[in-house]
Order: structure tokens, then C-alpha cells, then sequence
């Protein structure tokens, strides 16, 4: 027997669709459920890599540990990693596809809905119930016509939907009860009720805004879910979450900067150490300067490494990160962020736009050849003897005289990055690195900042059952999950 679906989507961004959808993939997988998480498509340079070799968006990864199943390229059929302010990579069913402008893109989504059902009926068929997650606002008539995310691929798939609106932001009864009047009359028709998230204060004054809702979308109020604020001890979708502010660390004993670049990717790499009551992760955009007292500066990954490194120097930041190492500072460049250290970027193929030789910071004495070839991959290995878990993600190859001092060994014995010869200055294609437990603790203690507090994997599945016991108190799951056909 096929599998039931349901769907949820938003009135806007950021709303909690990811939130919500994985609460309930934890809540039904500890019923007994098999639950597979599934989003049409997704836009986001914050990915994953899948044991099946291709890569998906980090937030259908997480909902995949939510419901205790492996992640798999099918419950994120298409992914866009914007890589300009008008352009993205397109990615189907974990594989790089090609490249397109916004324009160029809404005239191949009718090509792309066949990936996106192939998948979605691939998932159906080994699972109990389905969550589909919708991406952005259901009420984008504009790009309604070959819509695959939202009401198109729900007509398609006939799959019923909840929306879901944040009284957070404020106008949450207008943009519910807007949706309803500006989408399509059979769109609605499917929409079967609504939830209202991120509610702050007593649920009582809230009662008849409820109430209004439903009399005048006729959709059923499915229920008011308070603020979750441990959501952000979970990896985010996307880079709306390094606005956020984070609680004050008055036992910080050490300061981590990270310049914020305008392509930043797989971004989560960060949680772990933000996570740390020791560390005081501090994100610098471009306008502000690096602190002078950091003790780590960490360039992170990016899905546009030359622009970044362009943006970088426009903001100052090699400034910032030259006069840290002059105070005897330390500096990592994790995958693009490693590219970015080297003496020169090599783009031969213009992968990332014309092609053409870009200088690097040179901190590394290394040199980087961007291709079109995608390394995808889950790796292990060791620093120094200190075991690591975590994936590659990358399209370029790296090489140099101070590769020959490499930052880690692959458990088949491959090198991975280069170290300076003052070992001051590390690069490494290693994404997830601080992720482990054993990995962080040793930076921690390098860095002077004491032994870790934090079992990283214990917190996020303890965070994943604190978050569907959340769920489960504050809606109606028995008719969610009833709704579901």
C-alpha cells in the first residue's frame, strides 16, 4: 500500500515549515511510523552529503535523522545553491544539472516535475506517511504557473496541505486569510487546515484570532505552537539564521570570528562551536572589522569562492586576518575558505563565471584549480591520531609545497589539506570537522578554552525529542495525521 502524504506549507519564509515538519518526523517515527521527509525543491547553500553520493539540503537531512532513516537524494529532488544575486546551481536528485538565471530557471521547472514525482512515489513506496514540506509562500501567484514547490507540485501529486503562518512577525490573520483570497480556487480546495507558530504570551488572547481565521477560510485550526527557542540548537536551512541573535556567554573564555560573505555555504559547520559556553562565535559582516582580540578566525565555505574572496578584500577582512596572525592568531579555511588562503584560484572552465586567474590571500603556499567535477562524499579519518567523521563537498583540486604537511588522513591513507610551516595558518575540504566531539575538544584545548561541555549528536537528538513532545502539546495530531491520504 501506497503511503499517506501531507504537505505544509507557508504563508512566507521562515515561518517553521522545516521546524514543524521535522518535530513531526520525530513525533510519527517514535509511533511506529515509517516517515520520509520530502521538499520539492529547495534554495539553500547550506547542504548535505547523502550515503547515496549526491546532496541535498542540510534541513531535509536533519528531518531525515528526525524520522531514524538514512537521508537520500529523493527527499530533495531539486536544489538551488544561489551562487549570484540572479543565478543558481541547479542540482536534480543530488547531481549538479547545470546553471540558470532566475528567468532561465521558471522555464525549465516544467522539465524538472518529473524528477520531482519520480522521487516522491520512489519515497511512497517505502514509507507509512510522507511530510512534504512546500519552500517559500504559497501565495507566490506570480511563479504559480509552473510552480513545482508549493500548489503545483500538490495539484500534481494531489497531495493536501496544511498552511502555516508566523505571528511572530506579526499579521498573521491578513496573510492567512490573504492566502486564501489571492491563490487559485482549486489550490485552496486543498488546503484542509492551518497552524499558527512561533506564539508568545498567553494562548488564551490568541482564541478568537483562531476563530476568525477559520470562519473565513473555512480551513480547520489545527493549532497555536508556541516559540520553540532551542530551534537554534539545530542546524538551520538557511542563512536567514546567522542574523539571529544568540544568548549572551558571560563564561566565554574564548572568541571566535567568521566573516560573513555573501555566499556563504554549509554554514552549519559552525554550530558546534557555537554551541560550546566557552566560545563566543562572533559573525562579522562587511562593514565591521574583525575583533582585534579573536583567538581563531575561521573562513567558511562558499558557493561562489572568488567572489567571496573579492568581497572579502572590498570589506578589509585580509587586513583584519594579516594583522591576526601578526598578533600570533590562528586561521582555518574550510573547503572555500581553504581555496581562498592559497596563492592563486584557477578557473579555467569559468565554473564560477569568466574564466580567469584569481590571487589569493597567500597564506597557503598552495594553488586551486576550480572544475566542473563534484567531489561528493562522506569521509573519515584522523588529525594527529584524533578520529574525525564528517563529508566533502567541493569542485576543484588543491595542490602545493605545503600540502606536503597535511591537516588530516583519510581512513584510505589520502591526505586531506595543508598546514603553514608555521602551523598557524590550516586549510581542509573536511566539512562537519567540529561536529565531532573528540575533534572540537582538541581545538578547544589548543585555543586555551578548557575542556568541551558539549556532546554535540546527544544535544541535537535530545533537541529532536524535545521539539516533537513541543509539537505533539500544542496541535491537534491525531487530525494531522488523519488528514494525511
Amino acid at each position: 500500500m501506497a503511503a499517506r502524504a501531507l504537505m505544509f506549507q507557508g504563508t512566507g519564509s521562515d515561518v517553521g515549515k522545516s521546524l514543524i515538519v521535522t518535530g513531526l518526523a520525530r513525533l510519527f517515527a517514535d509511533r511506529g511510523l515509517k516517515v520520509r521527509p520530502f521538499k520539492p525543491q529547495n534554495m539553500s547553500n547550506n547542504a548535505a552529503v547523502t550515503a547515496d553520493g549526491g546532496e541535498i539540503g542540510r534541513a531535509q537531512a536533519l528531518q531525515a535523522r528526525a524520522a531514524r532513516t538514512p537521508p537520500t537524494v529523493h527527499m530533495n529532488p531539486v536544489l538551488l545553491k544561489p551562487q549570484s544575486e540572479i543565478g543558481a546551481q541547479v542540482v536534480v536528485q543530488g547531481r549538479v544539472h547545470g546553471v540558470a538565471k532566475a528567468a532561465a530557471y521558471q522555464q525549465m521547472k516544467p522539465g524538472l516535475m518529473s524528477f520531482v514525482l519520480d522521487s516522491f512515489t520512489r519515497l511512497k513506496q517505502e514509507a507509512d506517511v510522507v511530510l512534504v514540506e512546500g519552500a517559500g509562500s504559497a501565495a507566490e501567484i506570480n511563479l504559480r504557473r509552473n510552480d513545482i514547490a508549493n500548489m503545483g507540485f500538490a495539484r500534481a501529486a494531489d497531495v493536501p496541505v496544511v498552511l502555516i503562518g508566523d505571528i511572530d512577525r506579526g499579521g498573521v490573520i491578513a496573510s492567512l486569510v490573504g492566502t486564501k483570497v489571492v491563490i487559485e480556487p482549486d489550490d485552496a480546495a486543498l488546503v484542509r487546515g492551518f497552524l499558527v507558530n512561533k506564539f508568545r504570551g498567553d494562548p488564551a488572547l490568541f482564541a478568537s484570532g483562531m476563530a476568525a481565521i477559520a470562519d473565513a477560510t473555512g480551513w480547520h485550526a489545527l493549532g497555536l505552537i508556541p516559540f520553540f527557542p532551542d530551534a537554534r540548537l539545530l542546524p538551520a536551512e538557511d542563512a536567514l539564521a546567522l542574523d539571529r541573535a544568540m544568548p549572551a556567554k558571560p563564561c566565554a573564555r574564548i572568541r571566535i570570528a567568521v566573516p560573513i560573505l555573501p555566499h556563504i555555504a554549509n554554514f552549519d559547520d559552525l554550530d558546534p562551536l557555537e554551541a560550546e559556553p566557552a566560545v563566543e562565535l562572533v559573525k562579522v559582516r562587511p562593514g565591521a572589522a574583525l575583533p582585534g582580540n579573536a583567538d581563531l578566525v575561521i573562513l567558511p565555505g562558499s558557493k561562489a569562492t572568488i567572489a567571496d574572496l573579492t568581497a572579502l578584500r572590498k570589506a578589509g577582512f585580509d587586513i583584519d586576518i594579516a594583522a591576526h596572525l601578526r598578533r600570533g592568531g590562528t586561521v582555518i579555511g574550510l573547503c572555500g575558505g581553504y581555496q581562498m588562503l592559497g596563492r592563486t584560484l584557477q578557473d579555467p572552465a569559468g565554473t564560477e563565471g569568466p574564466p580567469g586567474v584569481a590571487e589569493g590571500l597567500g597564506l597557503l603556499d598552495v594553488e586551486t584549480v576550480l572544475s566542473d567535477e563534484k567531489r561528493l562524499e562522506p569521509v573519515h579519518g584522523d588529525t594527529g591520531g584524533i578520529p574525525f567523521s564528517g563529508y566533502e563537498m567541493h569542485m576543484g583540486m588543491t595542490a602545493g609545497p605545503d600540502c606536503a604537511r597535511p591537516f588530516a588522513r583519510l581512513s584510505d591513507g589520502a591526505p586531506d589539506g595543508a598546514v603553514s610551516a608555521d602551523g598557524r595558518v590550516i586549510g581542509t575540504y573536511i566539512h562537519g570537522l567540529f561536529g565531532n566531539d573528540s575533534q572540537r575538544a582538541a581545538w578547544l584545548a589548543r585555543l586555551g578554552a578548557g575542556p568541551s561541555a558539549v556532546a554535540h549528536d546527544a544535544m541535537v537528538e535530545n533537541t529532536l525529542d524535545r521539539l516533537a513532545a513541543h509539537i505533539a502539546a500544542h496541535i491537534n495530531v491525531e487530525r494531522v495525521l488523519n488528514l494525511a491520504r
